[in-house]
């Protein structure tokens, strides 16, 4: 299996010189520049304007080990502080034999409530999280899409933004196949798909540590499940949070 998840659970200085392309005086690219109160920037209103409607997120996962589960946490609450964004997060049902999940030595599942499908359209934008499972997302999480083809019919999910994560056992063990592979599920359903792109490029840029996460999404690398997730690969998953938020708000303006 090419991929499981942690058992529970700053950016370096950019270069200061930068050209208008984005990329810094010695070539490398760098992440995009940060609000000084450190949120994504809202779209402007005048004083007497009505308040905009909050943006409803659903974070919706499916987590073995519990890596999956801190990064889901983790976005979650970088998401809540941003200004006029609300979120519901899910896990989606399990699958799995009993059996087979006891020879994992898999432990009990969260207390986060189980999303049913008839409750999707009610958000204005998603994030799903998932491990990657030889190569893609595991059955638990393709189940839960096949159970969406009632709203297909009805193109209820046409155009909202979604983000993904994931993880994986180590590196070059599919974190970006996953994600690219469940992108044909969004496009299926005429959802945007909004990458993280370098968003968090000050982290990713880093060789001195192992880390997950591609342009795809966010990620953690699980090792032998023992693994939390690095300080590093939280702080990308909050930079992931708040480009999507900014994205998600200006798409439903």
């Amino acid at each position: 299996m090419s991929g499981s998840e942690p058992a529970t659970s700053s950016q370096p200085n950019e270069a200061d010189s930068t050209h208008a392309d984005g990329a810094a005086s010695d070539g490398r690219a760098v992440s995009p520049a940060r609000p000084a109160d450190g949120h994504a920037p809202s779209p402007s209103t005048r004083a007497d304007a009505t308040p905009a409607k909050p943006l409803k997120v659903f974070l919706i996962f499916y987590s073995t080990y519990g890596h999956i589960l801190k990064l889901a946490e983790t976005y979650k609450e970088a998401l809540e502080k941003e200004e006029g964004v609300e979120v519901a997060i899910y896990q989606v049902s399990e699958v799995m034999p009993a059996a087979a999940l006891a020879e994992l030595q898999a432990p009990p599942k969260s207390a986060h409530p189980v999303i049913d499908p008839h409750a999707l359209d009610q958000a204005d934008a998603f994030v799903f999280g998932f491990p990657t499972w030889f190569g893609m997302m595991p059955a638990s999480m393709q189940a839960f899409f096949d159970a969406t083809g009632f709203l297909w019919q009805r193109g209820a999910l046409h155009g909202k933004p979604a983000s993904l994560f994931t993880s994986n056992m180590v590196q070059s063990g599919g974190q970006e196949t996953s994600i690219m592979t469940a992108v044909t599920q969004l496009a299926h359903h005429g959802m945007i798909f909004v990458p993280a792109g370098y968003a968090a490029g000050g982290v990713m840029f880093g060789v001195d540590e192992a880390k997950g996460g591609s342009p795809w999404g966010g990620g953690t690398l699980a090792g032998d499940n023992r693994r939390d997730p690095s300080e590093a690969e939280l702080a990308a998953v909050r930079a992931q949070a708040w480009h999507f938020a900014a994205v998600a708000r200006n798409l439903a303006a």
